[in-house]
Order: structure tokens, then sequence, then C-alpha cells
């Protein structure tokens, strides 16, 4: 059996659910995971010479253009990067030669009344140096003959890989039996086989699996994209193939970066119209649970996908087949509350923050809409630590208490403060000492102003700590949305337990909380 390759199309075929305008940092966001979970094929977007080119949008009239997205070759790890082209929507004399700047791989499509237009494209990009995969569109209406025909074309190519596509999502098992026979027995050996899925009778999980444990004699690739995202009803979830993979294949896909992707970058989108499943219900197949535990724990408001899925994996065995509230509460206390000796790190802090004025900065969007009030803060303060995020301004300190938020970054900006549920921060403060009692749940603004309180703190500045408004959360990026409902009662708590920290307080920005 050759190489499994998995294959990421979210920035492209998920473009179709909201017209590729992901933004750009949702765009670097999920390349970055991608890249941190291995995965081996990254298709970034359409090159496509009708469109207007737009920032935050993975569609792009030249190379040139689409570079912007690409990481550093350096960081790039071992995954291949790709970009499609719909052969008669580009002219092949734009692209460049490949070099270290560009995509490695071109996927080139094409229709079966112009195919032989479509091969030609093929060949001219392969001379320009890049790897090429031939993905004709809709095979499952070709007839045998045309089939056997096509795959005798792209033999003389001789592209890196050819694909089955399943345009309309209409395959079953025979038919990918058929397929994957007659193209498997006529392409050399050294070309990779590829396999397109599409979810309109909700069997592209089912599908892949058989077409892995075909254990071909060749290297293969299976494509898929975050929470199945692609044009409605969407395609193969990529998170779902990686387990099976991990758990049946000895691959070492990491579903933690992808599970973070899906939260942060692809629930925003996912409305109306939705597609696919929801990836909570995953994570309670994954262990063969109740499906109660990962509802519970998702009500909780405090933990990211990441987080329910490692307190899931702690389940005994003896407990998954019912729902017990109270073990699942145990289990996330303990995994919340991961007490430490802080008394070194809480020394030094003290020795930077105690009788000064402090800038506390939240991610809401009034830092954008007031900037000027923002702007005169940082330079009234003698410090400044924001929470939970990064600012596009320096601040001193970022405090943490969402590994999901932490890991979004790519590597901390500035000395960065976290509760005893992280690792790695410069320093670590006991989760128990700054968590408190707020009815909301724990809230990274809160423990950061009981930490500020201990520290006997002149006075703290409060910039972009909005509240909530009409169940979502105002912020400056919505790629930082909640994840659960927040409402009137919520932003009464948050006043109350901001009053309760005891603070000689001030908010720069206008916020719901000051009505408490």
């Amino acid at each position: 059996m050759g190489k499994i390759n998995l294959l990421d199309c979210t920035l492209r075929d998920g473009g179709y659910v909201n017209d590729w305008k992901f933004g750009r940092r949702s765009t670097h966001q999920i390349i970055r995971s991608l890249v941190r979970a291995g995965v081996d094929i990254i298709e970034v977007g359409f090159l496509n010479k009708t469109v207007t080119p737009q920032p935050g949008v993975t569609r792009w009239q030249t190379m040139d253009q689409l570079k912007e997205v690409l990481p550093q070759r350096s960081k790039r790890g071992s995954a291949i990067f790709s970009a499609m082209c719909i052969h008669n929507f580009y002219d092949v004399d734009l692209l460049p030669q490949r070099d270290e700047t560009t995509v490695d791989m071109l996927r080139v499509t094409f229709h079966d009344y112009d195919a032989p237009q479509g091969l030609e494209f093929c060949r001219r990009a392969k001379e320009k140096g890049y790897l090429l995969s031939c993905n004709p569109i809709n095979i499952m209406g070709y007839t045998d003959e045309q089939v056997l025909w096509l795959t005798k074309e792209i033999a003389k190519i001789h592209p890196y890989a050819m694909s089955i596509v399943d345009t309309h999502g209409s395959m079953n098992h025979r038919d990918l039996q058929r397929l994957v026979g007659l193209v498997d027995n006529n392409l050399p050996r050294d070309i990779c086989l590829g396999l397109h899925l599409h979810e309109n009778m909700a069997q592209s999980f089912s599908l892949a699996q058989r077409f892995v444990d075909y254990h071909l004699n060749r290297d293969i690739t299976v494509d898929g994209s975050l929470e199945g995202m692609g044009r409605i009803p969407g395609n193969l979830p990529i998170e779902l193939m990686a387990h099976y993979l991990n758990e049946n294949m000895n691959t070492h896909y990491d579903l933690d970066p992808m599970l973070d992707a899906i939260e942060d970058c692809i629930n925003p989108i996912k409305g109306s119209p939705l597609w696919g499943y929801t990836p909570i219900y995953f994570l309670s197949a994954k262990y063969n649970l109740h499906r109660t535990y990962a509802e519970h724990l998702s009500q909780k408001g405090t933990l990211t996908h990441r987080d329910i899925n490692h307190i899931l994996s702690q389940i005994a065995p003896e407990k998954k087949t019912a729902f017990d509230a109270e073990y699942a509460d145990q289990l996330y206390y303990q995994y919340q509350h991961r007490q430490v000796d802080d008394s070194a790190a809480r020394a030094k802090l003290r020795q930077e923050l105690e009788g000064k004025t402090v800038l506390v900065v939240a991610p809401g969007s009034s830092l954008t809409r007031c900037a000027d009030q923002v702007e005169n803060a940082l330079k009234e303060a003698d410090v400044a630590i924001s929470a939970n995020f990064v600012p596009d301004f320096a601040v001193d300190y970022s405090f943490f208490t969402s590994s999901k938020r932490y890991d979004r970054l790519g590597g901390p900006l500035c000395p960065v403060i976290a509760t005893s549920n992280l690792t790695g921060a410069q320093f670590t403060i006991d989760y128990d000492s700054v968590c408190g009692t707020f009815p909301g749940g724990a809230n990274s603004v809160i423990m950061l102003l009981n930490l500020l309180k201990d520290m006997d703190v002149k006075e703290v500045l409060l910039a972009g700590a909005d509240g909530y408004s009409t169940g979502a959360a105002d912020y400056f990026d919505n790629s930082y949305h909640a994840h659960t409902r927040r409402d009137d009662q919520f932003n009464r708590d948050m006043a109350q337990a901001i009053a309760a920290c005891g603070l000689n307080l001030r908010f720069v920005t206008p916020s719901a909380y000051q009505k408490g």
C-alpha cells in the first residue's frame, strides 16, 4: 500500500458558502492550523482570471496576488500547498514558473465536453514545474469507455495525481468500486489516485473509508474540508477522516488544531444555510459515549472543542453508556482547576504592577470605534495588559486563560501571564486563586481583575469590554465570537463581578457592564 494523503479544500470548496470571504485573519489561522495538524496538502483557493481580487477573499487573478496567504517556506512544514484552476476560467500563460514562493501544486478541472482543452491546459501547467492534479468534473457522468479513454490520456501527461470527483454526490459503494477499478488498473502506479466526495446522500465518510480500505498499490489522496464546509450540502469532514486514519492506518494527524479552526473560523460562518453535522456529536461518537456528555460540557460556555475532546477522553468505560452529570462536572472541575505554586510568579509581577495604573484591553469592537480613547489610555497607563488575545497595538503583557486563544497566535508577541490550565507561559498563576465565583462561568477579564487586585495596583482602565447584545458578542474581529448565547443577564452578572473586585476602575470605552 502506498502513502495516504489528506487534502484540505476548505478555503477553496468552502468558499461556495461564503463567496470566499474568509477574511485575512481566518485565512491565515486556517492555514496555520492545518499545518500544525499535519495535513498533507492544503488548497488555499482559486486562480480565476474573471474575478476582482479583494483582501481576505480566497480567489485571485495572479499567483503574485495569491502569495499573500502563503506562509514562508520554512513555516509550511511538510505540507504541499495547492490552488485550483477551472481551465476555461484561467489563462495558463499567466502562470509563472514554480519556485519557492508559489504554490507547489495546481489542481485543474474540466468537463467531459471540453476534456481535450482541459488536458492541454494540464500539459502546459506541468511544463511550468508545478505538481499537477487532473480533476475531471462529474466522472459519474462518464461511460466506462470514456473513463478508460480519459485515464489513458491523463497517463500520457503523467501528472502527480488524478482525482475521481463525485461532483453531484451521487456515488454509492458499487460506483466507487467500478470507477476505482477502471482507473487503478489503467493508471501508472507512480501517479497518485485522489477522491473528492460530496454529502448529498450522506455517504462521503463511508465512501472515503471504503476507498482507503482498498489498500491500493499506489499513493492515494482523500479530499475533505473543516466541518465539511462546501457547496451545500457540503463535503467530507476532514476531521472525521483524520480520526479514522489515525485509528486504522497508523497516521498521526493532530485533531486539536482542526477543532480550533472549526470553532474560531468555521462556526461563525455556519448559520443559514446550514451544512453537514456538528463536531460535538463527532466527539461523542469518537469515544462511543452517551451524547449528553458532550452537550453538557458544551453548555458550560467556557470550553473549546479541544477542551471537550480532552475531557471526554478521560471518561471511564463503566460511565460511558449512561450519562452521569455529577461525574461529568467532576471531570470538568479537575480539568479547569490545576493547582500550582505561583508564589514566585506573583512576587515578580508585584514588582512590575504594584501602585501602577494598568490598562486592561479586552477584544471588543470599541477598540476600533473608540481608537482615540484607547490611544489616550495607553499614554496614561503605566502598564497595558490584554485579556485572552494580543491586539494590533503593543501591550506589555497578555493574560491568557484559553488554550485556543493562545495557540492561534503562533507564538507570544509579548510576555504571557497564563492560568495553570495552560503551559509554557512566562508567568503561571494558579487557576483557583483568580477564578472566583462568577455565575456566567470563568471569564478572562474577571480573572485578570482579581489578579490585579492582589497586586495592589493603583487604578485600572478598562477598554474593549463591550458586553453582549442580541445574543452575540460585539468583537472587533468576528473570529473571537462567543460560542454560547449571552444576554442581558450575563451583562448584569459581569457588572456585579467587576464591582466585586473592589478596584479603582474606570471604563475607557462604552460598555454594557457599566449598567449593572
